[in-house]
């Protein structure tokens, strides 16, 4: 069975830490990149299958996580995105790929796996109480 492998994408090097401790303990394979020109380069090499997409929306200079995620759906069309943003939210609407789901920072690492899990497996999403899981 071939690994499940997620890009993650932050420019914060100790949440992307973090993020990709929990996503390889969840049984994930994740490569990370810190800024979206790296990712959207990553996401065009032939050699690179990746599955699923997590990744902040501001990334410092050049594309930031929306242009990510659309070049991501360029490549491939039906892959699963998760954005995280601590003040984004609101942009998500408009800005966001369809079929993607949206992470308030801050939030608890399970939401995050259940998040990717979920759009993985193209399974029905349950908002948190506190409206920090987002479906478009």
């Amino acid at each position: 069975m071939e690994p499940v492998t997620i890009l993650l994408v932050d420019d914060e090097t100790s949440v992307m830490l973090v993020l990709q401790h929990a996503l390889i303990d969840a049984g994930f394979e994740v490569r990370t990149v810190s800024d979206g020109r790296k990712a959207i380069q990553y996401l065009g090499a032939a050699d690179s299958p990746t599955h699923g997409l997590i990744t902040d929306i501001r990334l410092g200079d050049g594309p930031d996580g929306w242009e990510v995620a659309r070049a991501a759906r360029e490549i491939h069309p039906e892959m699963p995105v998760v954005y995280t943003s601590g003040d984004s939210v609101a942009d998500w609407a408009s800005k966001g790929v369809p079929n993607s789901l949206m992470l308030q920072k801050p939030f608890a690492l399970a939401q995050l796996i259940t998040a990717i899990s979920q759009l993985l497996n193209e399974g029905a999403m349950v908002t948190s109480a506190k409206g920090q899981l987002h479906k478009w």
